[in-house]
């Protein structure tokens, strides 16, 4: 199997730059062949992209990508080749989305009370009314309305002073609500932990063990922000648990410098010789 994919990307409906039409597009353009779109808890860029396809296109699997804690840190699981309409995936996609509205309203009272950043009303309300808001939205408006120079400098140096006790969606509930819906779960750049958090040894290997042991079936070993030696490593966790493996670029269009089909390998076929990779796409694209 010699094709090259792209399973990690952000649209709009989440917080990357691009719609998911327009993720398409670039998609043909650039020769992907198998992708997958995984927006931040959120089914409807999927929804978008499946009724675009047209005769020919690259091959398309639906995701989603869940922020989650537990007493052990955080991690970001991965969902893959699910029925959308399924009331697992969407009952857990649910509390994530109300999650991350509580946040962004908690952040909105927390710069205006600290600082005096408020905004018109219209303004408030488009923005509660995207699909999943964050702090990039918030500091593009902190940047339109001239309280920060940077969006970067919004969130480091204003947004961020709120130190939020935040409830997020537990691994184990990401991954019950992905099996639940016939989909296989992953973990994504799972040497990353929170902030600049780096998850190395026997940590990892805890990290590992705790999540198989709630259902999870793979790993992001390739991966637009590893060193070739992380793809090593984890490639060997991958084969110690006999998890699949997945390569993804965690794309987001203009809010983040990565480029679509970065892998993090110099050839972007070169991962899908991994037989790993080929048993996963074998088993997600069987379940579309």
């Amino acid at each position: 199997m010699n094709r090259i994919i792209d399973l990690h990307m952000h649209s709009t409906v989440s917080d990357g730059s691009d719609t998911p039409e327009k993720i398409l597009s670039l998609v043909r353009d650039r020769g992907i062949e198998v992708f997958s779109l995984t927006d931040h808890d959120a089914l409807k860029g999927c929804r978008t992209i499946k009724k675009h396809l047209a005769p020919g296109d690259p091959e398309f699997i639906c995701g989603v990508e869940f922020s989650c804690k537990d007493e052990g840190g955080q991690y970001h699981i991965l969902g893959y080749a699910y029925d959308t309409e399924s009331e697992s995936i969407n009952a857990a996609v649910g509390k994530g989305h109300a999650l991350r509205m509580k946040k962004v309203k908690a952040r909105l009272d927390f710069i205006r009370d600290r600082f005096g950043f408020d905004f018109p009303g219209d303004e408030i309300r488009n923005l509660l009314s995207m699909d999943n808001p964050g702090k990039p939205h918030i500091g593009n408006l902190m940047v339109k309305y001239g309280y920060a120079a940077t969006k970067e400098i919004a969130i480091s140096e204003f947004i961020n002073k709120l130190h939020l006790r935040s409830e997020y969606v537990r691994p184990e509930e990401a991954v019950a609500g992905i099996l639940g819906s016939g989909g296989i779960p992953v973990l994504a750049h799972p040497f990353y932990g929170s902030g600049d958090q780096l998850i190395l040894g026997e940590e990892m290997v805890r990290r590992l063990k705790t999540l198989i042991g709630y259902g999870l079936q793979g790993v992001e070993a390739y991966y637009s922000g590893f060193s070739p030696k992380l793809v090593g490593e984890m490639l060997s966790l991958a084969n110690r648990y006999d998890l699949y493996v997945t390569a993804g670029s965690d794309y987001h269009g203009k809010n983040k410098l990565v480029q679509l089909g970065d892998t993090g390998v110099s050839d972007p076929s070169h991962a899908q010789y991994d037989p790993r990779v080929a048993k996963f796409l074998e088993a997600a694209l069987k379940r579309r």
